[in-house]
């Protein structure tokens, strides 16, 4: 006799069942069928089946490919690059290094990212020198000022950039600011009020709201730049907080950013401008955003390549697996955060092993925990092909730097992990000049003597459990 009484008071469960494992499994089958990259592809599918929970709160938050959206028209995108165009063709004939010809080459098919002669580059490797040039050049500015940071805080130095920004908008400057709604999330809306009662214009690149919240929060615009008078540009690693000054309780903030003067500005102000129709649907396309540069500033040849998560190509990704496979003496890399593509591990391993020095520079501690485990799950696979890797030891190492045989140089906002080459809008400065190189060398070697060189016999002695984890962290690499 059927116990109609069990199966009533049982049906409310089995329905659930059949919505969640229905989930999992059609989760599973979407992700399939997205054809992604196979090792990220397994990582969900891990995930999913071993933390099914965690595994769908996770894809619903970071996992959707909703992306593949045109940031801008084609007619517009040909629009607002008329004018960085008109500049560049204004040039007296290039000399291109040929070792690079092809990466150059790369760079403008895939970003149209022009080539641009005569600039001058001043590093910064500190945040103390950087925020006091850039307060310095802002106070500057006559016409326009062009800011955007992915982390723009409420803090002291936050504050003081504000306060300048203020200062000069009461002069009559134009001024725009852009920052991230996810790295900016803690600044309340009056911060931003003040500027905007000052006349300044603000806005945040892809706003986090329910029920929006899904489909956006997994792609970020990481990118640091500062445009004033379309003349002097800032690129780079620094955001807008204390601890770029301070550092942490347990040691220092050491960075990379640059200050460029010349016409590969206008390759920062071309970013920026994109960047500004994306969230406002306004195309600036005047002429003043690209003034004429009389004389030249310096030597430095140079390209502004920005990569996102919408377009066909992984740009910077391609470039740099390019850049480490064309080496012929020597790749130093400096990177918070080593969580390496396939295509990246498989340049660095070959260049290795055909005989290139390669040097990699982490910290010792980091500001992530969970990303660090993941970095030191790859150390072996690198050690193992002749990479020579470096610790510092002097605090917190956040500086995106790579210098190559004494002739190309970048800095920007990428670092070498899935986040910065899938997922997050960045923007590098590809440096082609002897001198710029030089001096990335030895801030580099200067940066080694605040380091422990990391050996295979003993990295391979870390107890058990550590490697556990790390290893465990490294499934879910992709996906960070």
């Amino acid at each position: 006799m059927i116990e109609w009484n069990t199966i009533i008071n049982q049906l409310p469960g089995i329905i659930l069942n059949i919505i969640y494992f229905g989930l999992i499994f059609g989760t599973i089958f979407v992700i399939l069928l997205d054809n992604r990259n196979p090792v990220k592809t397994l990582a969900w599918i891990l995930v999913l089946i071993f933390l099914p929970l965690v595994g769908l709160v996770f894809y619903f938050f970071f996992g959707r490919t909703t992306r593949r959206e045109r940031i801008i028209s084609k007619r517009s995108y040909g629009s607002l690059l008329k004018k960085p165009m008109a500049k560049y063709e204004t040039q007296e004939l290039i000399n291109v290094p040929p070792q690079y010809n092809r990466l150059i080459h790369l760079f403008w098919r895939t970003t149209q990212a022009f080539l641009f002669d005569c600039n001058q580059v001043e590093i910064y490797t500190d945040g103390y020198s950087k925020v006091s040039s850039l307060i310095r050049e802002l106070y500057k500015a006559e016409k326009h000022i062009h800011l955007q940071y992915y982390i723009f805080k409420n803090d002291h130095i936050g504050r003081l950039i504000k306060d300048v920004l203020i200062d000069k908008a009461k002069e009559g400057i134009e001024i725009r600011v852009l920052s991230d709604d996810v790295g900016s999330w803690e600044v309340p809306t009056s911060f931003y009020d003040e500027m905007r009662d000052a006349g300044i214009e603000v806005r945040s690149f892809l706003k986090v709201r329910f029920p929006l919240f899904t489909s956006k929060v997994n792609y970020r615009n990481h990118r640091k730049i500062v445009v004033i008078d379309g003349q002097v540009g800032f690129i780079g690693g620094m955001n807008l907080a204390d601890r770029y000054l301070t550092g942490f309780s347990w040691g220092n903030w050491r960075d990379t950013h640059l200050m460029v003067r010349g016409m590969a500005v206008h390759g920062l102000q071309t970013s920026f401008l994109l960047d500004w129709y994306f969230v406002d649907q306004t195309l600036l396309t005047n002429s003043k955003y690209y003034p004429m540069i009389d004389s030249c500033t310096g030597g430095a040849l140079m390209q502004i390549v920005t990569s996102n998560p919408i377009g066909d190509w992984k740009e910077i990704m391609q470039g740099l697996t390019m850049a480490i496979t064309n080496s012929q003496k020597y790749f130093y890399i400096q990177t918070p955060y080593f969580l390496p593509t396939e295509t990246i591990m498989g340049a660095l391993q070959t260049a290795a092993l055909s005989g290139v020095d390669v040097r990699l520079m982490i910290p010792e501690r980091s500001d992530s925990t969970f990303t660090h485990w993941g970095t030191r799950s790859y150390l072996k696979d690198v050690l193992k092909a002749g990479v020579k890797v470096y610790s510092y030891q002097k605090g917190f190492l956040h500086s995106k730097m790579m210098v190559s045989d004494d002739a190309l140089s970048t800095a920007g906002s990428t670092n070498m992990d899935f986040r910065s080459f899938e997922h997050n809008f960045e923007v590098n400065a590809f440096i082609y000049d002897e001198m710029v190189a030089q001096r990335m060398k030895e801030i580099f070697i200067r940066d080694q003597h605040d380091c422990q060189q990391v050996f295979l016999k003993q990295w391979l002695k870390r107890p058990l459990h550590q490697r556990f984890i790390e290893s465990l962290v490294r499934l879910m690499s992709p996906l960070l």
